[in-house]
Formats: C-alpha cells, sequence, structure tokens
C-alpha cells in the first residue's frame, strides 16, 4: 500500500488571513477554540498583515493551522504513515504524531519565539539561494565573514536549495556574491531572526529547559527530525530536537529523502503554503506532493482516500 506523509510548514510560508483559508469544519473549529482558550486571546488576531511582522504571531499562527490541516483529515479518517515539519513546523509534527498536547505546544511555541525576538530584536535575519551547493556557498562565507555582523549556512532544503541566517547586512552581501557567481536566485526571507545557527545556541539552551516541564510520549506516527533528516522513535530524542533545532540547521533534504526511501509516494503540505510539496516534487520526480492550500483541502483528500485503498 502506498505510504502518505504529512509535511508541516516553517516560517516563510505564512501570508494574511491564512486562518481564513482553513477547511471547513467541526474539527478545525475546535482547534480555532483551543488555540483561543489556551492563549487566552482570540487567534485571529494574529493573522493580520500587521501581527505578522511579530515571529511570535507567525509561529502561532502556522502550528495553528498546520494541526487545523491535520484535524480535518483525521476527521474524515485518514492517518498519515509518516510526519515531518520544517523548522516550528516541528512542533507540529510532533503534536500530529502524539508526542505532545496542542495547548502544550501552543505555549511552547510562543515561548520559542519570544525567545527569539528577545535575542535579535532587530537588524537579523535569513535569505535563500537557489542554484549553488553548499560547498560553493559555503566558500563565499568564508571569504567574506564578518565578526560584527556574521552569516552562516543554515538550512538544506535541496542539494541546491540553501538558506542563510545571520546579519542582515552580511547576509545581502553573500546574496550578491551568489548571483556574481553563478546562482539562479538570491533574495531575502520573511524571517525576522537568524534561525537555525550558532546565533541563536543560548535560546536553544532556554528553550531546552522550558520543553522539560512538558509531558512527552512515545510518537504513534513516526516522526523526522530537523537536526539529522531521520526517524525519531524515544521521546527525549524528539525533545532534544525541536529544541536544539532552533540553533542547528535544517536538514529537510535529508529528511524528504529519508521519507521517500521508507515507500512515501504521496506528500501532503498542510496549511499554509506550498514550499515543501514543491520541494517535494521537483526532488522525487515518481511520487506525488500535493499541498492543502494551494490544491484545496477537497482534491486532497480525494487522492488521499484512492492513493491509500489501492493495494
Amino acid at each position: 500500500m502506498l505510504k502518505v506523509a504529512f509535511l508541516f510548514p516553517g516560517q516563510g510560508s505564512q501570508k494574511p488571513g491564512l486562518l481564513n483559508e482553513l477547511p471547513d469544519g467541526n474539527a478545525v473549529k475546535e482547534v480555532l477554540k483551543e488555540a483561543s482558550e489556551t492563549l487566552n486571546e482570540n487567534v485571529y488576531d494574529h493573522h493580520s498583515k500587521e501581527a505578522l511582522c511579530s515571529t511570535k504571531s507567525v509561529q502561532i499562527s502556522l502550528l495553528t493551522a498546520g494541526i487545523a490541516g491535520f484535524k480535518a483529515l483525521e476527521a474524515d479518517g485518514i492517518m498519515p504513515d509518516f510526519v515531518a515539519g520544517h523548522s516550528v513546523g516541528g512542533f507540529s509534527a510532533a503534536v500530529a504524531a502524539g508526542v505532545i498536547e496542542f495547548k502544550d505546544a501552543l505555549k511552547i511555541v510562543r515561548l520559542r519565539a519570544e525567545l527569539m525576538e528577545r535575542a535579535y530584536p532587530q537588524g537579523y535575519g535569513m535569505g535563500v539561494v537557489i542554484g549553488m551547493t553548499a560547498d560553493i556557498l559555503q566558500s563565499l562565507v568564508s571569504q567574506y565573514f564578518d565578526e560584527k555582523f556574521p552569516v552562516f549556512l543554515s538550512n538544506k532544503n535541496a542539494t541546491d536549495q540553501i538558506t542563510l541566517s545571520g546579519a542582515l547586512s552580511g547576509i545581502k552581501i553573500i546574496l550578491t556574491e551568489a548571483k556574481v557567481n553563478g546562482a539562479r536566485s538570491a533574495s531575502l526571507l520573511n524571517v525576522n531572526t537568524p534561525s537555525h545557527c550558532p546565533l541563536l545556541s543560548s535560546v536553544s539552551q532556554e528553550l531546552g529547559v522550558a520543553l522539560d516541564d512538558i509531558p512527552f510520549h512515545r510518537p504513534l506516527i513516526p516522526y523526522v527530525s530537523n537536526r539529522g533528516g531521520r526517524l525519531l522513535f524515544k521521546p527525549d530524542d524528539i525533545r532534544l530536537d525541536l529544541a536544539e533545532s532552533l540553533s542547528s540547521p535544517v536538514q529537510w533534504h535529508d529528511a524528504s529523502t529519508i521519507l521517500y526511501e521508507k515507500g512515501t509516494r504521496l506528500f501532503i503540505e498542510m496549511p499554509p503554503g506550498n514550499v515543501l510539496s514543491r520541494l517535494a516534487e521537483k526532488g522525487f520526480p515518481e511520487a506525488r506532493a500535493m499541498s492543502i492550500t494551494e490544491n484545496g483541502y477537497d482534491d486532497c483528500l480525494f487522492i488521499v482516500k484512492r492513493e491509500k485503498s489501492k493495494k
């Protein structure tokens, strides 16, 4: 039987009004209600254009949207064979896998974002380079590295799609040099913090302490890690992954590759966005990749049911 992986996006996939584009149904309404009750504020206050300038609102909205999409499919009788989330999407994946409760994920993600914003309130962020290998990009980073405006390679989303994290002034220099040296594109990302690099090591430590107070359980659905791009089965390993991935590169290419190697032939991206499904579509042409946001909930549901019924 064909295996299905649910993918949960991270920062950069947000857009104003994203919670209005979720599927209809009681399962989604319950997620939105629980989010508002847990936060003690209306979760819809976090998805306006103005609110999404805040890392906290972005991460709360992404977590809520991802779990709403998951719960909608669960209510329709669809469960994945694997789950994986990019960056903060890892918390959504952990909730979907039964590792942590949604309410606990909301609280810890809010704290995570607050710690990130407090550490680097301005002048820092991320960029992405497409059409250049990590080795070549690293040589440029090493050549132009400035301790006052540090830049690091961070996420490996594909073999030729690498992100940069650090000081915006330093990132802009590397992006310019990447274009000069043959990159297809090089641009800033809609992220206000230097995620997934050593600059956030202290934040990872604080987050780890907070995660120690949250109950973790063995995953009911196999969970793929951010840091190592491998399946994790022990609660403490997942706890460590969620804490340390904040200051470590996301090995997304490795994560999606392990899913494919384990038999995944249908990737479904939870709301919002289509970044991860497009990466899967490009990386694994023999598989099918869909996004609830781009393809529509009903079409995704139909395809999953049809494919899962095949022997």
